[in-house]
């Protein structure tokens, strides 16, 4: 597609009829009533809340292992031929208020309206002029085993346009975010005819995610007006694929789905201390088998495009480089008695920050994102009680770059900011590890980057407020809900969809409660991802992963959407999962 923008897809949710008349659904996505409960006759009319991964048509092998699914139809090319002048006989549907979309995420603003609403027929067309949406129309054209046309629309089809600006907050449900944006969309049901407007590519994007769920589940799109967009502009996945290898058409099935999910963001974490696992050709030396191809990587970045999905990069240092260390063993980190603590590069070499640097430039055209992770996390060198008298020769550099007063952690800011300017150079947005950003210190972390906030058993322990107070944004990775670590060390367990649909929110980013309301909003928590950690890589099969994160990954792009309280309840919302499936 040429462009670097992310996609999600929206799911679908049956709900129950609508009383007669112009409405609009009060609590759709779950906004609470005037006493802060949802009554009975919201849930009946409530959109539909329940997320779930598609596997089947247009979402690939949703469920499987490495067969990824990749295959599409040819259909949805037509060009417009004489036959398009035909007028299509009125939609016969009831005429009636009908069910609210079945979209995961679930619409935020639904506006029901009496009338036969849409679905599709033989006469059904994808119809677009506009030519940043020729591959939008192509996919849903696919999709729905129906021709793509430039118009005029008629009745039966479905139009794609751009409106080419945000629009302003919704009005009359209590919504408490901007119902605007890039993403944001609106998509309008009537007469037999759906049109789908979006502020840009993504929006319109995700305007067709909820018409193909609502059509999965419903087999029609009811008469009436959604509008939509995301809390967080950053909803993403994060994959390590360096200590457990994911092959390509896995990654891609993955990748189908996310778009589904109105995801937005992969995260591939490259390298640690087990497997460099990306074809390198400035340092060949340190690739290990298997390994994605340049070539392999290219195809998942294009896939992700037609999703608006952008895949992030992550070269992870100064630790975790046990892979690079293999191949140079000279940049080890050594300690007073000798220790070696495995991936831990000798920050006061370099070379070592010329191999690294080297890493960062050759992947950056390759990874076309606006972010790349640095990483930063875990450095053995600071994980011990007197890391000065651990290291003393790291102790000894600090002093003479820094001052008397400087110590490790200080070199090991210097180390990430340098790393950071790099990703700079290349037109990066660096994100950084929480724990690799020090209370304290001579040396303090550059600007502009993010936080990825994943844990509070780091070194000095730091609240997310500390962050916050400090004017970073943070993505919020909480390892107490969102990381699901093979084989369940160090006392993890596999996160569950429900524990994260029922009680997880963006703002909630250590442990269990919230951030004060006050650091709460998109502007400082700029968003989440959910993460697969492959410690004990043998625990399971890539294909038992993609099943074990189907329910909270889906739970995890539904509370990025729309944090507020789910009007469904998680058993209505598994259903979803399997109807939209």
């Amino acid at each position: 597609m040429g462009r670097n923008r992310s996609k999600k897809c929206g799911g679908s949710a049956a709900g129950a009829p609508g009383t007669p008349g112009a409405c609009q659904v009060p609590g759709a996505g779950g906004v609470p009533d005037a006493t802060g409960r949802p009554g009975a006759a919201r849930a009946a009319l409530a959109v539909a809340v329940t997320v779930g991964l598609l596997g089947a048509a247009g979402c690939g092998n949703g469920d499987g292992g490495d067969g990824g699914g990749g295959g599409e139809s040819n259909r949805g090319s037509r060009t417009p031929a004489a036959s398009d002048s035909f007028r299509p006989p009125p939609p016969k549907g009831p005429d009636r208020v009908g069910p609210p979309p079945s979209a995961v995420p679930s619409v935020r603003d639904w506006q029901a309206r009496r009338g036969p609403g849409w679905e599709r027929t033989k006469y059904t067309r994808v119809v677009t002029r506009t030519g940043s949406l020729r591959d939008e129309a192509r996919l849903l054209a696919r999709e729905l085993k129906v021709d793509v046309s430039q118009g005029p629309a008629r009745t039966g089809d479905i139009e794609l346009k751009k409106s080419g600006r945000s629009r302003k907050s919704a009005k009359g449900r209590g919504a408490r975010s901007e119902l605007g944006g890039p993403e944001s969309y609106e998509l309008t049901s009537r007469a037999g005819r759906v049109t789908i407007t979006g502020a840009d590519d993504a929006g319109v994007f995700y305007g067709t995610r909820t018409l193909l769920q609502t059509h999965r589940a419903q087999h029609r799109f009811a008469e009436g007006t959604v509008r939509d967009a995301p809390d967080r502009p950053q909803r993403g996945f994060s994959l390590d694929i360096a200590r457990k290898n994911f092959s390509a058409d896995w990654i891609k099935a993955r990748v189908r789905e996310m778009g589904d999910l109105k995801l937005n963001q992969l995260q591939l974490h490259l390298s640690d201390d087990q497997a460099f696992r990306i074809q390198s050709d400035t340092h060949p030396e340190i690739v290990s088998n298997p390994r994605l191809t340049k070539a392999q990587v290219r195809d998942i970045v294009k896939l992700a495009a037609s999703r608006h999905i952008a895949v992030i990069p992550e070269i992870d240092s100064p630790g975790h480089l046990g892979a690079v260390l293999r191949a140079h063993p000279d940049l080890q980190l050594r300690g007073a008695q000798g220790q070696t603590p495995r991936g831990a590069v000798d920050i006061a070499n370099p070379k070592a920050a010329k191999i690294v640097d080297d890493l960062l430039g050759e992947f950056a055209d390759l990874f076309p994102a606006k972010y790349a992770h640095a990483g930063g996390d875990e450095y053995q060198a600071l994980m011990t009680r007197n890391p000065e008298q651990a290291y003393p020769g790291l102790a000894r550099k600090a002093r003479e770059k820094f001052g008397s007063d400087a110590k490790i952690q200080d070199l090991a800011t210097d180390w990430l900011n340098d790393r950071a300017a790099t990703l700079r150079k290349h037109g990066k947005t660096p994100q950084v590890w929480n724990d690799g950003m020090h209370r304290g210190g001579v040396v303090k972390p550059s600007r502009p980057r993010q936080v990825a906030y994943w844990t509070g058993r780091e070194t000095g322990q730091r609240e997310p407020e500390e962050y916050l107070r400090e004017g970073w944004q943070v993505v919020n990775l909480n390892d107490a809900y969102l990381y699901y670590v093979l084989g369940q060390p160090n006392n993890f367990t596999y996160p569950t969809g429900r524990r994260i649909y029922e009680h997880w929110t963006p703002a909630v980013v250590r442990g269990t409660e919230p951030v004060p309301g006050k650091w709460a909003g998109r502007e400082h928590i700029v968003g989440g991802r959910f993460a697969v950690w492959g410690d004990l890589s043998g625990a399971q099969t890539t294909a038992q992963v993609a099943r074990g994160i189907r329910l909270p990954l889906a739970a995890t792009a539904q509370k990025l959407w729309d944090p507020r309280r789910p009007g469904r309840s998680w058993g209505e919302f598994v259903k979803l999962v399997r109807r939209v499936g």
